[in-house]
């Protein structure tokens, strides 16, 4: 539930490194691959930034493993991305055979040398491209190539306790987002205090994460189509915050509700559901699965986010694979990530999902990819449960998946990322009023796309 952004110093740091790689990579051998499904295949083969933590990572990876073949000695070098490692690793000359990023930071590596682009490898592998999500596959795609291929996908909807709701006398179209009167009305309703502190959380509009969301419901996007010009001080961006920030001090504002969300454990028995503490907010959909496994009985409720038009409407992210600029192996790296995100092996290890499930008499809520096709085979997996509030979760998990939105790749992601996420946090922190905050991180947004445009524009 975290977000790991890059402080600004590591992104001045990281900036410099990979000019360098940038500049020193003429003996790469990556460029010298042939890529070819029918090869034999042989090395050593480093992946940076997975780890196989569940059956999902575990059977693909078996899956993969098997297609390499047993000449390819696949090693994980687990844990979260460490951006500064990876990119020192592709400076020094030594970098992994396969990197796992965030698809939000595959134009930014694209852009400065340090991954390649995947056309020779999508075509020599024959990897049908058609098989991905739109949206997770235009986030990795930069200068008309693709970069990565996506691996998950992550989508919000609205959860919300269903017993609180209806105490309230609202129901779900009050919370989800088709109208923002009845959300901030609906959130001084089920909002609870007690000696002047607060004890339910009406609403929390998640901020500031999900300003990319609210922002579209209302008609707006952050940044425009192409990549290049910073849209942050656009009018409804500015109502949008000023709506969302509205929740926040209705309720005696965002640090009061932020200390109350961070004394109660999400992932215990007594999270926020459970323990009738929070009334709604949009939260990614992986944590259907968190409250299903440690309090199946907490009185949930789910819908899509909708827009203001009432269509449903959510913010896309995830994961994805790509080759880095000097890899030693690109031609297993290929067919490690084009098996890794393979129908067949999708379904593989939902297959192995599913089985653990039953044994333990858990529910299989699926498994969300940023493969269409996979997900349409997973998702037929999908066995009634009998509780209707689970199942409903599932359906807009899925309804959820088919209307997702994000922002296009480009040069500068993490940096146009923390400028806005920094004017939110002013914002919340009472520093600048939204306005004044957008306006300044609109400046600082549009300064960093045009450096980085201009530097990739000139190679």
């Amino acid at each position: 539930m975290k977000r790991h952004a890059l402080h600004p110093l590591a992104l001045l740091v990281a900036g410099g490194v990979l000019t360098a790689c940038a500049q020193g990579t003429s003996d790469d051998t990556s460029e010298d691959a042939q890529f070819d499904s029918g090869a034999s295949l042989s090395g050593n083969l480093d992946v940076m930034g997975f780890g196989a933590g569940d059956e999902i990572a575990t059977v693909r990876l078996e899956e993969t493993e098997k297609a390499l073949g047993s000449d390819v000695k696949v090693k994980l070098i687990e844990g979260e991305l460490d951006i500064q490692q990876f990119l020192s690793s592709v400076a020094s000359g030594e970098p992994p055979a396969v990197v796992y990023a965030n698809r939000s930071q595959i134009g930014t590596f694209a852009s400065r040398g340090a991954i390649i682009p995947l056309d020779e490898c999508i075509e020599g592998e024959g990897i049908d491209t058609g098989v991905f999500n739109e949206t997770a596959l235009d986030q990795v795609t930069f200068a008309g190539s693709v970069y990565g291929l996506p691996d998950f996908n992550v989508v919000p909807l609205v959860q919300a306790n269903g017993e609180l709701l209806e105490k309230a006398g609202l129901t779900l179209e009050d919370v989800n987002g088709s109208d923002w009167d009845a959300i901030t009305a609906a959130n001084e309703k089920l909002m609870q205090t007690e000696g002047g502190k607060l004890t339910v959380i009406g609403y929390d509009s998640k901020l500031p994460e999900f300003l990319p969301l609210w922002a579209k419901a209302n008609g707006a996007d952050l940044i425009s189509e192409d990549g290049r010009t910073a849209q942050l001080d656009d009018a409804k961006v500015v109502e949008a915050l000023e709506f969302a920030l509205g929740i926040y001090e209705a309720q005696g504002g965002f640090s009061r509700v932020k200390a109350y969300r961070d004394s109660i454990d999400p992932f215990g028995e007594e999270n926020q559901y459970a323990s009738g503490t929070l009334g709604a907010m949009p939260i990614e959909n992986w944590y259907v699965n968190v409250v299903n496994e440690v309090s199946p009985d907490a009185p949930m409720a789910f819908d899509t986010v909708r827009d203001r038009e009432g269509n449903p409407l959510t913010y896309a992210s995830g994961s994805a694979w790509a080759i880095p600029k000097g890899a030693e192996n690109p031609e297993a790296a290929c067919r490690f990530a084009k098996t890794m995100t393979a129908t067949d092996s999708w379904v593989a290890a939902a297959e192995e999902r599913v089985a653990l499930r039953e044994k333990d008499g858990g529910l299989f809520t699926g498994v969300l990819t940023g493969n269409t096709e996979a997900d349409a085979e997973i998702q037929a997996m999908v066995e009634p449960s009998g509780d209707a509030k689970w199942d409903t979760a599932v359906e807009k998990i899925y309804e959820a998946n088919e209307n997702t939105f994000s922002m296009p790749a480009n040069p500068a992601g993490e940096e146009f990322e923390a400028a806005w996420q920094d004017a939110v946090n002013r914002v919340l922190n009472g520093q600048q009023e939204p306005q004044e905050a957008m306006t300044q991180a609109q400046e600082e947004a549009q300064a960093v796309l045009d450096e980085a445009w201009a530097e990739w524009d000139e190679k």
